[in-house]
Order: structure tokens, then sequence, then C-alpha cells
């Protein structure tokens, strides 16, 4: 910690304490105090900390060749590539290192298939507000609010922003200048917000009547956190690209675009690369993942888990007047409050449960999909403890319908790194 605070950018605020190892759905600090964790490295460690099945592959690679460059194939780059393409629906892959270039890859080419069929004119993009896509100037362009975009500005130019789930404003918005739309399915950093089946609806009209691309960003509710595959799956239409990564390789950094081919097939070799993405070990690890994903059922487990969290809360909701709202679906849950969260997150650690709040007021809950019953009991049972405690403070009530009116300043207290 001494030289973290002495050599590192400061760009976090982190507790006084070291994680050091975890097992199943608990990590371990440095004076060997276990912890429930229930945001999972931020929708990462979709299977927990130390799953045996991972430790064997990543052991094995690590003995065989952790790189070998795109030049090259290697074994595991075509096997994730099909697995993924079952999984989604897509045509094709394009391996990255993180959401946020994964996002640029989507990008590049919706302005590349744009400018390919129609010129230079189609080139604006449309976000929503309340979006958060990531932290590198294309990410951050589309990203909604203003303390993430303005230290760094001017951005990308030619983004505009959509009231969220407002079909009206998405309409007023939408013409052939434009050459894509991306949309968090459900929004994550945003607080746990699902698009709307109408609003992703016209979407979808929108962009095949101005042949647009829809870009569906599920990395943080994709890969079996709602339960199933992709959350976008049931919604009407499927979008054009895809853009994935958090649980990909269950905490080896991956992430990908997937696409289909009208699209995929604008991309010619030289167009886009990468150094490090799709590297053999990480994309053993991905492939080994998926095949836990079915071998285990763990999208079932999700739903069942997920649903046993929601009730658990709901009963909480009816004893603490400041719960608002719990929203989300499968192991993807927010928790609304009428008063700031931090408190309860810092509370929350005092108790060996790990948990963040965004967007000021909403506790944002991502456990591993391998979580059992007895941890959501478990659960359940010390926010129970740390809702008691916290509430006889002095907190700060929160307007959250007034902070929806005006572009939102979100507060986001982690204890992992963001993407």
């Amino acid at each position: 910690m001494r030289d973290a605070a002495k050599y590192l950018a400061n760009t976090y605020k982190r507790p006084e304490l070291v994680f050091t190892h975890g097992k199943g759905c608990e990590l371990y600090d440095h004076r060997g105090r276990a912890y429930l964790d229930f945001l999972g490295g931020i929708a990462v460690n979709a299977l927990g900390y130390a799953h045996p099945r991972l430790v064997a592959t990543i052991r094995r690679e690590a003995g065989r060749a952790t790189h070998v460059s795109n030049l090259f194939h290697n074994p595991f780059q075509g096997p994730l590539a099909k697995k993924l393409a079952k999984w989604s629906g897509m045509d094709r892959v394009f391996y990255t290192n993180s959401g946020a270039e994964a996002i640029e890859a989507a990008l590049k080419l919706a302005r590349a298939r744009a400018r390919t069929k129609y010129g230079e004119k189609k080139t604006r993009i449309l976000a929503l507000e309340n979006s958060f896509h990531g932290r590198t100037f294309g990410a951050l362009s589309l990203t909604w609010p203003i303390k993430y975009r303005q230290p760094f500005e001017p951005l990308v130019p030619g983004v505009e922003f959509v009231k969220f789930n407002d079909v009206a404003d998405l309409e007023s918005k939408f013409d052939d200048t434009i050459c894509a739309i991306v949309m968090e399915t459900i929004q994550g950093e945003g607080g746990i917000y699902p698009v709307s089946e109408s609003f992703w609806k016209r979407a979808r009209e929108l962009t095949t009547q101005h042949d647009a691309a829809l870009i569906a960003d599920e990395i943080q509710c994709g890969l079996g956190r709602t339960g199933r595959a992709f959350a976008y799956q049931k919604l009407p239409g499927a979008p054009d690209i895809v853009v994935i990564a958090k649980p990909l390789a269950a905490g080896v950094p991956l992430g990908a675009m997937l696409a289909t081919e009208s699209f995929a097939s604008v991309l010619a070799p030289g167009m886009h690369g990468t150094t490090f993405g799709g590297g053999p070990l990480a994309c053993a690890v991905a492939l080994e993942f998926l095949n836990i994903m079915e071998d285990e059922k763990l999208l079932a487990n999700v739903r069942e888990r997920g649903k046993e969290l929601r009730e658990g809360l709901a009963a909480l909701a009816k004893k603490y007047n400041f719960i608002k709202e719990i929203r989300g679906e499968g192991l993807m849950v927010g928790v609304q409050l009428s008063v700031e969260g931090a408190p309860f997150v810092a509370e929350a650690l005092k108790n060996g449960v790990l948990m963040n709040c965004t967007h000021e007021t909403t506790l944002r809950l991502l456990p591993p999909y391998i979580v059992k019953s007895k941890d959501v009991k478990e659960f359940i049972r010390r926010l129970d403890t740390v809702f008691a405690k916290v509430q006889k403070s002095n907190l700060k009530t929160v307007d959250t319908a007034q902070a929806q009116k005006s572009e939102p300043v979100r507060e986001t207290r982690t204890l992992a790194a963001t993407r």
C-alpha cells in the first residue's frame, strides 16, 4: 500500500486492505479475513475464484505458449469464435483486450461500412443518456456523465445523445446521416436500467430503414449475467454488432466484437488489428469458461439464485423505507435508495461483504454465477445488519427524480478496477 501510494497514478480511492486470494465466492485479504463477494470484480469473476478447471487450463497453457501474435493461428481462436457465434447468433468475431477496445472496434466497423457504401456524410453516432461505454476516446465520447468526458474534451465528434427509452426523441434524431446507435441492453454503471422493448424495437426498425448499425454493448449484461446467453435475446430483432468482455475469460483480460456477415465483411487485412487480443492463453480460458457454463448448467443457476436474491431484497424493502426500487435480471441487480449509498458500501465491507454503489444512490450487485442459495441467504442476512446500523446515522437524502431530469453526476465507488 505504501508503494501504491507513492508510485501508482491516483485514479482510484481504495480501502486500506490488500486482497491476496480467493476461493469460490469468497475473497481473502492480507490478514486472512474472508469476504463474501457480491461484486465479482465488477461482473468479471463469473466463476468466482480458483475454479479448478480454469486453474488447470491456465497452468497448462502457461507451460505451452502465452503469446504467438495475430500474424499466426493459435489453437483456440477459431473454436472460441465458433462457440461465441453459436451463443450470440452473430457470424464473425474480432478479439480485443477489453470492453473499451471492443467498443472502439465496433465504432470503426460501423463507420467503415457506412463510408464504403455511402461516402463521407453518413458518420453520426447516437448513444443513450445515462450510458457508460469505457475510458478510451471513442468509448468516452459515447459516455453520458459530463464528469467523465469534460477533462478530456474535445472528444470524437459526431456523437449525439438520445433520452433513455424515449422513442419520440430517438425518432427525432435518426436520419440518413446516422451510421450507428450504441446502447447497453441493460445499463450497468448507470444504475441497472434495462432498455425497453418498445425502444429497442424502434431502434431496430430505424437502423434497418436507414442502413445503420444497431450496436449492443453487452460488456456487463452479456454472457450469462441475466440468465440468458445475451440480454438482447429477449428483445425483438437482433443487433448487427455486439461487444463483450468482462466475464469472457473469467478474470483473464479478453474482449470481443461480434458482428453479422453483412457488417464484418467490410473488414480486410490491415484495416484493424491488435497485438495482444485473442492470445492462446486468454482464448483457451474463455473457451473453457463457456464449456463450464454449459456443463454445469449455470444459466439456470443464475436465474434461480437471481430470483432468490430479489425476493430477499424485496423482504428488506418492506423493512427499510429508504429502499425505493429493485431492478435487474438474473445476477445483475440494482437496489435504488432514496439516500446516499456509499455509507452502506463501507459498512458492508466491515461486515465482510463486497458490493458497490453506482450513480450515487444505486447499490449494484454482481455476484458470481456459481453462487449458492446459502450464499444468497448469508448476503441478505449481512445486508440486513448493514441497513439496520447505517440507517441510524445522519444519511444524506438524494432526490433521485430530480437527478434524472438533468445530466447525472455518477459517483462510482468500487473495490476493483473498472474497464
